[in-house]
């Protein structure tokens, strides 16, 4: 009995090690992925005002009142 204590004891200290590193790896790069996902646009069809589903008039009246 005392070497299945000992087993998921050390089962539980590894998991928590991994655990930590993984959040550790996780947070340090996390930055650098925001800067490229707000360098991106976000939907190219909505920045045309069009968008899948829509009425061909409510288009036309979006893409009229966008500056050029």
């Amino acid at each position: 009995m005392q070497r299945i204590r000992y087993g998921l004891t050390g089962l539980a200290l590894v998991f928590l090690i991994v655990l930590l590193g993984t959040a550790i790896v996780r947070s340090s790069g996390e930055p650098e992925a925001n800067a490229v996902n707000a360098a991106a646009p976000s939907d190219p069809l909505s920045e045309l005002g069009v968008a899948p589903g829509q009425n061909p008039d409510e288009n036309r009246a979006q893409n009229s009142s966008k500056p050029k």
